[in-house]
């Protein structure tokens, strides 16, 4: 297991859980700011998945274009089914926004027409 994976679901459950507003408001003030950097911080965390997946199934992928030779591989099976199991990149973002663990920062206004 990578660490990555072992990082990502620790101690995040796969069920989805209803977020009081509030305590996301609260982070930076502004409720579509903190919407806005949980979703570029699940953005980040599904690229990193989906590249270290294909990566991992590269390992198995057949070059060839004879469909007979085609078959079903267990060891590449278990791997899609364990990063199926894996929660969801905007539960863990979430999860990682509400816990004070991403870095964010914001432009000034005053700097962007200066």
């Amino acid at each position: 297991m990578s660490k990555l994976r072992r990082q990502l679901s620790a101690n995040t459950t796969n069920v989805i859980e209803t977020k009081n507003l509030a305590d996301i408001k609260k982070v930076t003030g502004n409720l579509y700011e903190s919407i806005s950097i949980i979703s570029k911080r699940a953005n980040q965390i599904n690229v990193s998945l989906k590249d270290e997946l294909h990566s991992k199934l590269e390992e198995f992928a057949s070059h060839t274009d004879n469909l007979e030779e085609i078959h079903e591989n267990k060891e590449q099976i278990e791997i899609s089914k364990a990063y199926e199991k894996m929660p969801n990149s905007a539960i863990l973002a979430t999860e990682e926004f509400l816990e004070d663990k991403i870095y964010y920062r914001k432009n000034n206004d005053e700097d962007l027409f200066k």
